[in-house]
């Protein structure tokens, strides 16, 4: 009998995670309670930008069941948030602290905590606190003039410059110059489940637990651990079920480095959950960027230099990610094309707004909407379409791997693989392109104002340096696979058990996958950057394998023959030439050999990079300004699908948040820095209305040679590129090249453009 073909990568199978939720039995931070539990309450700036000058918490104090107010003084010893990612030096005095000490930068500041016996309490007392604060003049425009930070430091922290070729030369030699000033709205990930912290201190094993963790917590543990004067390895990060992340969840925030330091100072269990006003205005919000661009061309539209200079908007401190959203908009702006000479500029500026991080496709979003929009005006420059001048801008699948010449998240960018032209003709195929465009002319020569638009991306994936994973066979003949990563919705229970079951010879349904709990399993790089399948895939695959291999060891000496001439399957240990003995996989486990369990690393020090091409065709109604989207076709090439289904969801919900930064949402501040969307009458968000049926294809053209299975990340490309698809929509419904500059399209800015044309 020849090995078995693997049965489960590839497949769409059912989701392992969803039985728990369905049955009303998920467990999230609000779920989680001890005890003999306080609840905390924080105090938040209602000023933008403020010198603290005194804080009056006794009639706080004197309400029955509160037990503590905290202020900075309390929590000076701490210091501030430390960063995870592209943490420069020069960005470290602008870290925030626990809670505000001198000056308040943004409404939703973290003054003081309260700690009662129930939130109600909490809450009551909370607003009994009175704080004097002087109000100072508020830095709101990233981009006009610097203002002060403290009495030393000014509001540009840092400049991000990256460059490559001899670009003033370019810009002499061109044919023509295109110019363009172009923005991004400052929005954000808005999760079903606001953020949540639950600190419980067991004394008598001298353990600190943090319930509600996500999307990073070994990295948490040991630095919340390092903050508070605990070791790594007294203390636990545990993860439940988490109610959406999409970048902003799981980050440190004040709140948690709070519960954690209350827990061990009263020790009692602490409890913090948000309401939706707070996450509004204290959870990271993204994107705000205003970029000034110019391309040097040649008189048939190839690109000869790209030249930009743009302002990112981070709020008023640098939180964990520093300056990973314009590091990253800088290093991937010249996506899929070939750009022989670049240079940007990204100035990180600090505003009295709330702090900034990553949102799905950071720096992706805002760059591939900049540069799809020259691409348009290139088009439009030299007198062809826009799926053309793409074709002729386009990097050849023969000059893979492609050298960007540029680096980011410390490492150096070589696109591992891909055919851009071939994903952009199967993906204008998949549109029916040229019935659509004869049907959009049609339709415009009646009066409507429809049209359609193409955007190009390349996404990044697979971030390193390492994961590791224990597999273990349990007395039960269960199998385990215990992981560093965490689940924020996108599979990770289902994708492992398909790579582990196909490389352990059992059915992915018999296998459980640990993900999110620091108490398993010492290291882990949790979720983020699209890197679980790639990274934590080939680890499983690896650990899985060194299993199977052990049990097949261990099995032939138990059956007296030789190990290859056993094999697993189903779970079962059988002779490859079906006859004698045969024994499960449960017998093995409790048969003397002794533990069943095999760990494995998969290193990588490149990342991978999947693409995509995204078709929308809209329709606009001048007297409302609404847009509406009557088409959208998403194009993407995984490298390989462990669980297509998984895949065509992760892009569907990328596109769903894509579509509200394009068109709805928008964080808006006065001109004192108040915020205005503080609430969803305000914070407008899509819904099943405003999201279209989507046709998505998933290619596997462009496997990566960087990972024995071809992986590639599938998170973020369904939110990459939307704002620029549907800008192109719009400037062909109203025919006018360039009408669309800036995200997001809202009614009432639509309309003011209908009124132009």
């Amino acid at each position: 009998m020849s090995n078995p073909k693997p049965k489960f990568v590839g497949r769409s199978v059912a989701r392992l995670e969803d039985r728990p939720l369905l049955l009303g039995q998920g467990r999230f931070a609000a779920d989680v309670s001890f005890s003999g539990q306080w609840h905390m309450r924080v105090v938040r700036s209602p000023v933008a930008h403020g010198k603290l000058q005194g804080i009056d918490a006794a009639a706080a104090l004197a309400l029955p069941g509160v037990h503590a107010v905290w202020t900075h003084q309390d929590v000076a010893h701490i210091p501030p948030i430390p960063f995870r990612l592209t943490g420069l030096v020069e960005l470290e005095p602008y870290r925030q602290p626990i809670l505000a000490k001198d000056y308040v930068r943004y409404v939703g500041e973290p003054v003081a905590v309260v700690f009662a016996t129930d939130p109600y309490i909490a809450e009551d007392a909370a607003d009994l606190i009175e704080l004097d604060i002087e109000p100072l003049a508020p830095v709101l425009a990233a981009s006009g003039a610097t203002g002060p930070f403290d009495a030393e430091r000014a509001t540009e922290p840092s400049i991000i410059r990256k460059s490559y070729g001899d670009v003033d030369a370019a810009f002499k030699a061109a044919h023509a110059v295109v110019a363009l000033a172009l923005s991004t709205g400052r929005h954000s990930g808005v999760p079903m489940e606001t953020r949540g912290a639950v600190a419980h201190y067991d004394e008598a094993r001298d353990i600190l637990e943090m319930h509600g963790a996500a999307k990073v917590p070994w990295w948490n543990r040991d630095h919340i651990a390092r903050m508070i004067g605990r070791t790594r390895t007294n203390m636990h990060l545990l993860e439940g079920h988490v109610g959406g992340g999409f970048g902003i969840r799981g980050e440190i925030y004040p709140e948690d480095v709070l519960v954690c330091a209350a827990a061990l100072a009263f020790g009692k269990p602490i409890k913090w959950v948000e309401d939706r006003r707070e996450h509004l205005i204290a959870a990271n919000h993204s994107r705000q960027q205003q970029h000034r661009i110019r391309a040097a061309i040649d008189a048939e539209g190839r690109i000869l230099a790209i030249d930009d200079e743009f302002f990112h908007d981070n709020g008023a401190y640098m939180r964990t990610h520093a300056a990973t959203v314009p590091d990253l908009a800088a290093a991937m702006l010249p996506g899929p094309y070939r750009v022989p000479a670049y240079r940007v500029a990204g100035h990180i500026r600090l505003t009295n707004k709330t702090p900034c991080g990553t949102y799905r496709a950071p720096g992706r979003y805002e760059s591939t909407f900049v540069r799809e929009r020259l691409l348009d005006a290139v088009a439009a420059k030299v007198g062809v379409d826009g799926v053309e001048i793409r074709r002729r801008n386009l990097i050849a699948t023969s000059e893979m791997p492609y050298d960007l010449h540029l680096e980011t998240l410390g490492t150096h960018i070589v696109y591992d693989s891909g055919d851009y032209a071939l994903l952009l003709d199967k993906t204008l195929a998949c549109a029916g392109w040229p019935a659509l465009q004869a049907d959009l002319k049609k339709r415009r020569a009646a009066g409507e104002k429809v049209g359609a638009g193409v955007a190009m991306f390349v996404e990044k994936s697979g971030l390193g340096p390492s994961d590791t994973v224990r597999v273990e066979i349990r007395k039960d003949g269960k199998v385990e696979v215990i992981t560093g990563v965490a689940s924020i919705g996108q599979g990770v229970e289902t994708a492992m058990a398909q790579i582990a079951a196909d490389a352990l010879g059992v059915d992915y349904t018999a296998i459980d996958v640990v993900h999110g709990r620091t108490d398993r399993i010492d290291q882990g790089a949790g979720a983020f950057a699209s890197r679980v399948t790639v990274m934590c895939g080939e680890a499983t695959r690896l650990a899985s394998t060194k299993l199977r291999d052990k049990v097949l060891r261990l099995a032939a000496e138990l059956m007296q023959t030789d190990a290859s001439a056993l094999d697993i399957v189903n779970g079962e240990i059988v002779s490859r030439d079906s006859t004698g003995p045969s024994m499960t996989l449960a017998e093995l486990a409790q048969a003397p050999p002794g533990d069943l369990s095999a760990e494995d690393t998969f290193l990588s020090s490149h990342m991978v990079y999947p693409y995509g091409v995204h078709v929308a065709a809209v329709k606009i109604d001048s007297d409302t300004g609404a847009v509406a989207i009557e088409r959208y076709v998403i194009g993407y090439d995984i490298g390989k699908a462990v669980n297509p289904r998984l895949v065509e969801s992760q892009i569907a919900g990328g596109l769903a948040q894509g579509l509200g930064g394009a068109l709805l949402e928008e964080f808006v501040y006065d001109d004192h820095g108040e915020p205005l969307s503080v609430t969803f009458a305000d914070y407008l968000m899509p819904t099943s209305r405003e999201v279209p049926d989507i046709s998505i294809l998933i290619t596997e053209d462009a496997p990566s040679p960087l990972n024995p299975m071809g992986l590639k990340g599938a998170g973020e490309g369904g939110a990459n590129p939307v704002g620029a698809a549907i800008a192109s929509a719009i400037d062909d419904a109203l025919q006018r090249p360039g009408a669309i500059t800036d995200l997001p399209i809202t009614p009432q800015r639509m309309k003011a453009i209908c009124r132009q044309n």
